[in-house]
Formats: C-alpha cells, structure tokens, sequence
C-alpha cells in the first residue's frame, strides 16, 4: 500500500562549495556552509552531486547520503541568533523540508521525493563546526537540548529533488522508535531499555549505533 503525506514539502534544495575556517590554531575546510540553489539536487548513494563533504568519516556515504532539516524551526533559531545573516542551508541541510517532525517520522521510514527513494537512516548529531557557523560552540548543547535534529536518509533508489517536492509515504517502518526518540536516547545518561531495544532491533539504523547500544541490555 502506497500511503501519501502532503504536508511535508521540500522549501529548499541547497549546496555547499569548500568554505575554510580556523579551528584551534589550525586552518581547516569545510562542507557546512550551504545555500539555495534553483537547480534541482541529484541524490545518490552515497551523496548529493555537487555539494562538498570534506570529512567522508562523519558526513556522506551509504547511511549520511543527505542531510533534512526542518524549515518550521527556523524562527525558534532566529530569534536565539538575531544577527545573523539568515537564509535556508543555515544548518547544513541539503533539503529544507516544511512540516518534518522528528517526533512522527520513524528510523526506516521509507519516501518518494521528486523521483528519488530515501530511507530514514538517523538524526544528525552537532560537532563543532555547526558551533563555527554560528559563531558560538554553546549552540552545540542548545541543539541537542532543542531535541529538533533532523535527519539523514540514505538513498533507496537515486533521483533528483527539486523545491516544491510533496513527500510521499511509501512504507511506514514496522519498527515504532522515532528519530527524536532515538535523539533522546543517544544523550540520555539513563538509557529507557524499551527504546534500546527497538533501536538495537531496527536494521534501519547504522550497525555499528546499534552495537553500541546494545552494551545496555
């Protein structure tokens, strides 16, 4: 059964081209700084074409192919960072999504999008580039604390997305653990064995989060 979500829409497509920066006394490169672009984006299995991943051992590949954010956030940001120069991509986001909500949308959830199929692998987790971004590392724990990640998907069968994209519900994960259940989880000093189970359980997510995990059953 092939079921349809109409209030998730893609508001942005965006890329990033090298950008350096300073980081401990040291100059360094970075894919983080993305925005607009009207072309329409091509999702592959590993990334998305022309957008720039320096540190492959953090970001692209099979389980990080693209990165959504969801745009009904952004005012909650602006109003934290008022000077800032905003624009979508501010988060590092391939695709600004309207109406994505971490709270609904379960780890191995399956989407067409324009003529792409992504799976829901992960949220993403801030490092301190995202800090260099904003020009204050502090943002790191307010982003963990907003519980408002986003999430990475990897790229079922590869296609392109373009802005005005409807989402579409093609399979609903069997696996009832959310992204922002799983958010929760990753931070949580006590960890809720049911949702340690439902993740160790759930093939969706990267294997070796899992074998983690599973040192707390």
């Amino acid at each position: 059964m092939v079921f349809y979500l109409y209030r998730m829409k893609v508001i942005a497509t965006n890329l990033g081209k090298p950008t350096k920066i300073q980081w401990n006394g040291k100059e360094e490169v970075t894919g983080i700084y993305k925005y607009p672009t009207t072309a329409p984006l091509l999702l592959t299995s590993t990334d998305v074409v022309n957008d720039t991943v320096i540190d492959r051992k953090h970001h692209g590949g099979t389980n990080k192919a693209c990165y959504l954010f969801s745009a009904d956030v952004y005012a909650y940001w602006k109003n934290l960072y008022p000077t800032l120069e905003w624009n979508w991509g501010m988060f590092g986001e391939n695709l600004t999504v309207e109406g994505l909500n971490e709270a609904t949308i379960r780890i191995g959830d399956i989407y067409k999008i324009g003529t792409a199929i992504v799976q829901v692998s992960q949220p993403r987790e801030p490092c301190y580039k995202l800090g260099i971004r904003f020009g204050n590392q502090q943002i790191l724990k307010q982003f963990i604390d907003h519980n408002r990640p986003g999430t990475y998907v990897r790229i079922l069968q590869e296609g392109t997305v373009k802005t005005g994209d409807i989402f579409t519900l093609v399979e609903q994960s069997k696996n009832e653990i959310t992204v922002q259940d799983f958010y929760k989880l990753l931070f949580a000093k006590e960890k809720d064995t049911y949702l340690v189970k439902l993740a160790v359980n759930n093939t969706a997510l990267p294997e070796k989060k899992r074998t983690r995990l599973a040192k707390y059953l």
